[in-house]
C-alpha cells in the first residue's frame, strides 16, 4: 500500500496525460433520489472512461527499457482503449487482446488509438493465454485491467479529485466488475474522505463481488447475462483485500433498473453514459432510504456506447 504522499505524487505524474473531469448534478435527479448526488463524469475522460488513469500510472512506473518493449493487456473495451491511448501518448507499442464479443465501437476505438489488436474467444482463459503468448514473443509488460496495484491507485485518483472538490461527501458509490475502480475509490476515500463511506454496485446477473464480500473469498459467476458489459469480469487477489477492508457494502440491481437509470442520465443530464456507469445510480434509486439526505458522489465510469445497440 502506498502512502498518502506517494498517492499524491502519482496523481501529479499522470495529470499531464488525463483530463480533470467535471462534476455535474441534476435538481430533478436529486428530487427523484431524495438526496444530493454529484456525478464525477469519467465518461468525459480521455478514451471515454476512467481507465486511462490506471493505464497511465502503470506505464509511467515502468523503467525506460521496459517501456521500449511496450505493454500488453486483455480487455473487452475500456481498458483496451485506455492502454492504447496511454501508450500512444507516451510513444510506446500497445498490444491488445480483445474477445470476439467486444463491441465493434470499442474495437474501432482501439485501432484509432494505435493499439495492435489480437481477437480471441471470449473466455477469460483464452484471453489470458493470448496475452501470455504476446508477452513471450515481444517482451512487452502485461498490464492487468483491474488487479494490479499501479492500475488500482491510478483509478483511485478520480475519487481523490471528487473529494478535493467536495470534501464533505458522505458516500461515494461506483460500479464494480473487475474491482479496480472500486478498490481505488475505496483507497482514496480512506485517505481523503472525512466520515465518507465507499459502496459498490453491481448487477444481480453478475453478483460475484457481492458474494465475495459475504463469503470472504473470491467468487465467480456461472453466467454473465447482463447489459453492463464492462462488469462481466471478477475480483482479483490485489484488489479484493482493499475492497474487504474499505468497502462497506455492495448493492445489487436488476437489469431493468440499470436501463431505467441509464435513460434518466441521458434524458435529464444530457450526457452519454454506458450501461455499466448507470449501475451506481440504479443502486441509489433502489435503496433510496439508505442514501436519503446524504451527500452522495457517483463515479460515472464511462461513456463508450454502441449506438446501434441501445437498450431503449
Amino acid at each position: 500500500m502506498i502512502s498518502k504522499r506517494e498517492f499524491l505524487k502519482l496523481h501529479e505524474n499522470i495529470k499531464p496525460h488525463i483530463h480533470h473531469t467535471p462534476v455535474l448534478s441534476s435538481h430533478l435527479l436529486n428530487e427523484i433520489a431524495g438526496t444530493e448526488i454529484f456525478f464525477k463524469c469519467e465518461n468525459l475522460q480521455r478514451g471515454g472512461a476512467f481507465k486511462i488513469r490506471g493505464a497511465t500510472a502503470a506505464i509511467l512506473n515502468l523503467d525506460a527499457e521496459a517501456r521500449k518493449k511496450g505493454v500488453v493487456t486483455h480487455s473487452s473495451g475500456n481498458f483496451a482503449q485506455a492502454v492504447s491511448l496511454a501508450a500512444k501518448s507516451l510513444g510506446i507499442p500497445a498490444y491488445i487482446v480483445m474477445p470476439s464479443s467486444a463491441p465493434e465501437v470499442k474495437k474501432a476505438a482501439v485501432k484509432s488509438y494505435g493499439g495492435q489488436i489480437t481477437i480471441c474467444p471470449p473466455s477469460l482463459e483464452d484471453r489470458e493465454a493470448a496475452a501470455e503468448k504476446i508477452v513471450n514473443e515481444t517482451g512487452a509488460t502485461f498490464l492487468h485491467p483491474s488487479n494490479q496495484l499501479d492500475v488500482i491507485y491510478g483509478q483511485g485518483t478520480s475519487a481523490m479529485e471528487l473529494l478535493e472538490e467536495l470534501p464533505d461527501l458522505e458516500v461515494i458509490i461506483t460500479p464494480v466488475g473487475g474491482g479496480g475502480l472500486l478498490a481505488g475509490t475505496a483507497f482514496a476515500v480512506n485517505y481523503f474522505g472525512k466520515n465518507c463511506t465507499c459502496i459498490g454496485a453491481e448487477p444481480f446477473e453478475v453478483d460475484d463481488a457481492y458474494r465475495s464480500l459475504k463469503s470472504g473469498k473470491i467468487e465467480t459467476n456461472k453466467s454473465t447475462n447482463t447489459i453492463a458489459d464492462g462488469l462481466k469480469t471478477q475480483l482479483g487477489d490485489q484488489n479484493f483485500p482493499i475492497i474487504q477492508q474499505y468497502v462497506s457494502e455492495i448493492i445489487r440491481v436488476e437489469e431493468a433498473e440499470i436501463i431505467s437509470a441509464m435513460r434518466l442520465i441521458w434524458e435529464r443530464m444530457k450526457i452519454i453514459v454506458e450501461p455499466s456507469s448507470a449501475v451506481a445510480l440504479a443502486a441509489v434509486l433502489r435503496e433510496k432510504e439508505k442514501f436519503r439526505g446524504k451527500k452522495t458522489g457517483i463515479i460515472i465510469s464511462g461513456g463508450n456506447v454502441d449506438l446501434d445497440h441501445l437498450p431503449f
